[in-house]
């Protein structure tokens, strides 16, 4: 029995490392100043929002799996440095991550269905469909799009556009029509999506060695190091701009500056790292420094009514 139970924690534990947690921080994101943005005109709906935080949660880890399985059954993760690979390290057969992936993919899909009903948004199952084909898709397939240089194009899209947007606009009756609030969630759109952007261009700039051999051309092998860390740079730096505008219609989003206090050390690991291990603090940092940025610019944005 003690054994079973042993087994079974350690079994719990593969699955929780493959699962990349630590990645979490950027699904929250989105959400929250999605949320911020409805709370700033009084249209902030807990159950909307809690089911959008789970449609970004489910699709998150969804990919982290797809990407481990179809990175694995290449043979391009067997020599990474960072969290474990089950299918690199073959500690669990490909077909059952392949089978997680899609399973947190359906949970996706239900959450979002759910979100559809409640809002008799329609086309929004359009937008779902196309969020699942292009996470698996960015390692899957015969011609993955991460193999060619568009994984941070797509984070922004994805973790960036259209999960801000998104929770804000199911939320928000004729959204559109309210200029001053789609400025508002657009910029927040763009701070995140960057942000979630530099954690990807970080963890490619981390791998660029192995990336190179193993012909994956991340957008950091196609530039090259240099390059790839003055983009990540102005993936940081940029955000902080943006919360400078912010801070003159939200005075409270200026807490939200707090967040460079772990990203400032991120980009100094960055510009003097030698060594593919220096880098994962640096990766900690900016996902930290992403959902700080965030949790605290949704505060900010709900303090101030603009309705």
């Amino acid at each position: 029995m003690a054994n079973n139970k042993k087994a079974l924690k350690r079994k719990a534990a593969l699955w929780l490392e493959g699962a990349r947690l630590r990645t979490l921080p950027l699904a929250v994101a989105p959400v929250a100043i999605g949320a911020g943005a409805a709370a700033s005109i009084q249209s902030f709906d807990l159950t909307l929002s809690l089911l959008a935080l789970a449609v970004a949660l489910f699709l998150q880890i969804g990919v982290n799996f797809a990407n481990d399985y179809s990175d694995g059954i290449r043979g391009t993760d067997s020599k990474r440095v960072g969290p474990l690979r089950l299918t690199g390290s073959k500690s669990v057969k490909p077909e059952a991550v392949k089978r997680a992936a899609f399973a947190f993919f359906a949970l996706a899909a239900v959450a979002g269905l759910a979100i559809v009903l409640l809002t008799q948004i329609w086309w929004l199952v359009a937008v779902g469909l196309v969020a699942i084909i292009a996470a698996w898709f960015y390692t899957g397939g015969k011609s993955p799009y991460g193999y060619a240089a568009f994984g941070e194009l797509s984070v922004f899209v994805f973790f960036g556009l259209v999960a801000t947007v998104g929770t804000a606009y199911i939320q928000i009756e004729n959204f559109e029509k309210n200029s001053l609030v789609m400025i508002v969630t657009f910029a927040g759109a763009t701070a995140i999506g960057l942000f979630s952007s530099a954690v990807l261009m970080v963890n490619n700039i981390r791998d660029i060695d192995l990336d190179r051999h193993v012909s994956k051309n991340t957008l950091a092998v196609k530039v090259g190091k240099r390059a790839a860390k003055a983009i990540y740079f102005a993936m940081i730096w940029i955000p902080l701009l943006i919360l400078s505008g912010f801070v003159l219609l939200y005075p409270a989003t200026v807490f939200a500056f707090v967040s460079f206090l772990l990203v400032a050390p991120a980009t100094l690991i960055v510009a003097t790292a030698t060594t593919p291990k220096e880098l994962i603090l640096a990766l900690k940092l900016t996902s930290f420094g992403a959902l700080a940025y965030s949790l605290l610019l949704a505060y900010g944005l709900s303090t101030v009514s603009i309705g």
